[in-house]
């Protein structure tokens, strides 16, 4: 055999079967046909199934490579199963009574058959691959299918005056529940095609998920969209009916913007759907430049969080609690204030963004920590203190080691139960509550005093104090007698959660008390504590030493 020859030949096959646009199958056959003739190969014959069972009932579609008509038999074979689950088989033959391949003939034979089973099938498989590149199991077109339409259509400049839509059919776990998989699949998809009639001709849906999907349609349609996705009914089972709606961030895309990729509309719909989520009030948000100014920050808080914390650039302030009889200091209330290059960037900037995520639970322990730290200093040198309170977050009740955690930080230092009081806020769901009454129950038995902050801001209830054992109830100041409004009526009111809450054995601390009018409605109110700029506003430590020193005002 020419060896230079078998090797042009092999090579000029493999350039061909690589190729990244259609085989050309006529050149392919003439160089497998002379390599057949070097290699002693009579017929060459490849078999394609779709799976082994259809393998082992010889369904499936065969392709000759070679085949010079002279009676043959079977001299090797090649097997394999690609990724999907489809076989391929090369066999090859040589003429009845021909010598038998040499080592080096049958090596090379095998070269050739291996590129044909690992190459043949790639035409074959392209329509597979496409419907598995931009369809899902389900028959939806998939994100890479909107991008690639969004590319197409900015190419041929189609995409002003279209909005695009990230959409999640709200709740839709509780439908499958109530309706079961089945009835839930069949109200997915009739609502779907609702969005898809609403949308009108030449529009894009393509799902991301579960129940999440991505729109496109033109905007002169917004009106009929919004109708569908603000709640419809939807028969599911002979005349049952179920109403399904969704949640939507929307971005509108008009004359004068510039759309440089897919991913800047993605980025819009997703920044205004997490501000539909976070709302609650409003289903639909569509996206504008206080949205992205919003998430920009968000974006540059968690940056900077993780170096602030490791720099310790948060610092605890101290706000005094005050006996308005005696105007003495009796606690204080820790507070964090976070300094980062010598700027003090406000809590209203960074707390709601660490609570979006657990950061805020690293920072609750963080401020635990460092305020036993500095009572376990004022102890050691003999300086009075008062008992400080703690805020943690909503977001802790989660931990099933909440409580051991939070004991664990103050016998660290070895703090007195007494002087420590866990400050949290009304929860909104039962399981939180639950949460709740449990860790107050833990705190109480091992001294640690607890206090419902900001009571009155939500949706307080009286089981919030009626079956939680509090020791304290922080007044929020939205509910302290106002100037502006009905000042005797909202002194009634106020009077009553005060001696309601004195007759449960609850100590009460009115916050956000600014005025000497104000100190003489919570003496008239039978309030005794206040916490309030009236007395002082937070302070760093060094500062709340010398009050601490000083004792009374």
């Amino acid at each position: 055999m020419d060896c230079r020859a078998y090797h042009d030949a092999f090579e000029h096959l493999v350039s061909l079967m690589t190729a990244l646009d259609e085989f050309d199958i006529p050149d392919i056959l003439s160089t497998l046909a002379e390599l057949c003739k070097m290699l002693r190969i009579s017929k060459g014959i490849t078999y394609f199934y779709d799976n082994p069972e259809k393998e082992q009932h010889c369904m499936g579609e065969s392709f000759v490579c070679y085949d010079s008509g002279e009676p043959h038999v079977i001299v090797s074979q090649v097997r394999q199963v690609t990724p999907i689950g489809n076989v391929i088989v090369s066999n090859a033959y040589q003429a009845a009574g021909a010598d038998a391949l040499t080592e080096q003939e049958r090596y090379r034979l095998e070269m050739v058959q291996r590129m044909i089973v690992t190459n043949l099938n790639r035409s074959r498989q392209s329509r597979i691959v496409e419907q598995l590149k931009y369809w899902d199991e389900d028959g939806y077109t998939n994100l890479r299918y909107y991008f690639k339409q969004i590319s197409d259509m900015k190419e041929a400049g189609r995409l002003k005056r279209k909005t695009a839509a990230r959409i999640n059919i709200k709740h839709f776990s509780l439908v499958n529940q109530q309706v079961g998989r089945s009835a839930g699949d069949m109200v997915l998809r009739r609502y779907i095609s609702t969005v898809v009639t609403a949308m009108g001709p030449g529009a894009l849906i393509s799902r991301l998920g579960g129940d999440n999907f991505v729109l496109l349609f033109d905007t002169d349609k917004l009106a009929e969209v919004m109708r569908v996705l603000s709640g419809m009914s939807v028969k599911y089972d002979d005349d049952q009916r179920i109403e399904v709606s969704a949640v939507a961030g929307m971005y509108t895309i008009s004359e004068s913007d510039n759309v440089p990729h897919p991913g800047y509309i993605m980025e819009r719909i997703i920044t205004a759907y997490l501000a539909a989520k976070r709302e609650n009030t409003n289903d639909v948000v569509f996206y504008t430049k206080k949205l992205e100014e919003e998430r920009q920050r968000s974006l540059l808080v968690q940056k900077r969080y993780k170096i602030g914390i490791s720099n310790e650039e948060f610092k605890v302030y101290y706000q005094p609690k005050v006996d308005i009889e005696t105007k003495t200091v009796v606690g204080a209330e820790a507070l964090c204030r976070w300094i980062s290059d010598g700027e003090l960037i406000p809590p209203a900037y960074f707390i709601p963004e660490l609570e979006r995520g657990l950061d805020i639970c690293q920072l609750d322990f963080y401020m635990l920590d460092h305020v036993c730290w500095n009572i376990r200093g004022w102890l050691d040198e003999g300086m009075p203190v008062v008992p400080i309170s703690v805020n943690i977050s909503r977001r802790n009740l989660f931990s099933p080691d909440l409580f051991t955690h939070i004991m664990s930080i103050i016998d660290k230092y070895s703090i007195p139960h007494r002087l420590i009081e866990i400050e949290l806020t009304e929860t909104t769901t039962d399981v939180e509550f639950k949460d709740l009454k449990r860790l107050v129950g833990q705190l109480q038995r091992a001294g640690v005093a607890t206090s419902v902050d900001d009571f009155g801001v939500g949706y307080s209830s009286l089981n919030l104090i009626k079956q939680i054992p509090w020791n304290v109830l922080k007044l929020d100041k939205s509910i302290l007698p106002d100037d502006e409004n009905d000042m005797e009526r909202e002194i009634r009111l106020f009077g009553y959660i005060v001696s309601a809450a004195h007759e449960m054995g609850l100590k009460c601390i009115a916050e956000g008390v600014e005025t000497e009018a104000q100190l003489d409605i919570m003496k008239q109110c039978g309030c005794r504590y206040v916490q309030g700029y009236v007395f002082d506003r937070p302070m760093p430590v060094s500062e709340f030493e010398k009050r601490l020193m000083i004792g009374n005002y």
